[in-house]
């Protein structure tokens, strides 16, 4: 029997709020993370690297009181996804801690300063690029094997959900990082960014031969409107207009992509998060989100506390809820729960083809 769009709207409310109801008491599901500072855990504490969030005021709202290697005042997006699905935060894989039973959890191999390409960050020097993240992926695969046998570890990572962020840094940190970088003078911003994605595709599939079966791929942000950017780029506040551009034809055209291997995969694996609607909701109209400013970070110095690291010396705001960026760059915790928000219960403006409630409701079903 035909079932009209309406009846099947119904169905799936049905279904979600179920899931609502009986979810938090199922069996949580592992969760694996790669990509950058957006959701790194820690790692880059463990590398000799500059880019690392490893002291204070970092973590200065975290549980503990004390910096962790997340580059927020407090919890970050990954964290804030693990409340969601009902697990416990997710360790950095590099962190000794990660052993026996933790493992199961998952693990979070991200680590800031890198891209999808291999030349992004390279000032950052030791860094784990996305290639070495998949290959610790592997090894993480053969640790739990010794655990749990080889047929349970891959229904484990079968079940898991995986979150991918990458590309912020292949523009500001690479293409835009300085003028007449090696980049553009290699490629036109439109041809740039095809070849972004194009490299981006290679490493989703990867993941899908690795055995991810569940992955939140998240376009870049508005990046033209952090304070890093205003602080360098801007006269009276409006974000720059060039890495706007950019940011305007990458996550359209990573959603074109990730619907094009699920159409030939035949499954709606992948799902696109568009971060750069998520958070420019509340850089465009602050006041509605309870932020006093989404121009000027809690965290630093110079004009809109954007230029340099955040430090023990920096300004720093006494409300960090009130600020929609922590630092030059990365969100507070409040403006990471706002995206989280989307990304579980969002509409297709921001989440395509499902949100993540959808998901875990389907899920629960098989």
């Amino acid at each position: 029997m035909d079932q009209s769009p309406f009846f099947r709207s119904w169905m799936i409310l049905g279904i979600i709020l179920t899931w609502g109801i009986f979810g938090p008491q199922a069996e949580a599901r592992a969760f694996f993370v790669f990509g950058d500072s957006l959701v790194d855990n820690g790692n880059n504490n463990y590398l000799a690297t500059i880019a690392r969030a490893d002291a204070p005021p970092y973590g200065i709202d975290y549980p503990t009181h004390r910096p962790t290697g997340r580059f927020s005042n407090g919890l970050n997006i990954p964290d804030l996804i693990s409340e969601q699905i009902g697990s416990e935060s997710t360790l950095p894989y590099l962190s000794p801690e990660l052993t026996g039973e933790r493992l199961l959890v998952g693990a979070n191999f991200a680590s800031a300063g890198i891209g999808i390409l291999n030349d992004t960050g390279i000032q950052f020097v030791n860094i784990i690029r996305i290639s070495h993240q998949l290959e610790l992926f592997q090894q993480y695969q053969q640790r739990v094997s010794a655990l749990i046998g080889d047929e349970q570890t891959q229904r484990l990572v079968n079940e898991a959900l995986v979150l991918i962020t990458l590309g912020g840094n292949d523009f500001v940190n690479n293409y835009y990082l300085v003028p007449f970088s090696a980049r553009s003078r290699q490629f036109t911003i439109d041809d740039y960014v095809p070849y972004l994605i194009s490299e981006y595709r290679k490493i989703l599939v990867r993941l899908y031969e690795l055995g991810a079966r569940r992955v939140l791929v998240t376009g870049t942000g508005p990046i033209g409107c952090a304070p890093a950017e205003l602080a360098q780029r801007s006269r009276n506040g409006e974000c720059a207009e060039d890495l706007q551009h950019a940011a305007s034809l990458f996550n359209p055209q990573l959603t074109k992509m990730i619907n094009g291997l699920n159409s030939e995969i035949g499954a709606d694996l992948f799902t696109a998060a568009n971060t750069n609607a998520m958070t420019f909701d509340y850089i465009r109209n602050p006041s509605a989100y309870g932020f006093v400013s989404s121009k000027v970070a809690c965290c630093g110095q110079g004009p809109y506390n954007g230029l340099g690291l955040c430090t023990v010396v920096s300004n720093l705001c006494p409300n960090r809820d009130a600020y929609a960026f922590w630092d030059a760059f990365h969100p507070s915790e409040r403006a990471s729960r706002i995206i989280v928000q989307r990304i579980v219960m969002g509409s297709t403006k921001y989440m395509n083809p499902m949100n993540l409630s959808t998901i875990m409701a389907l899920d629960s079903r098989t």
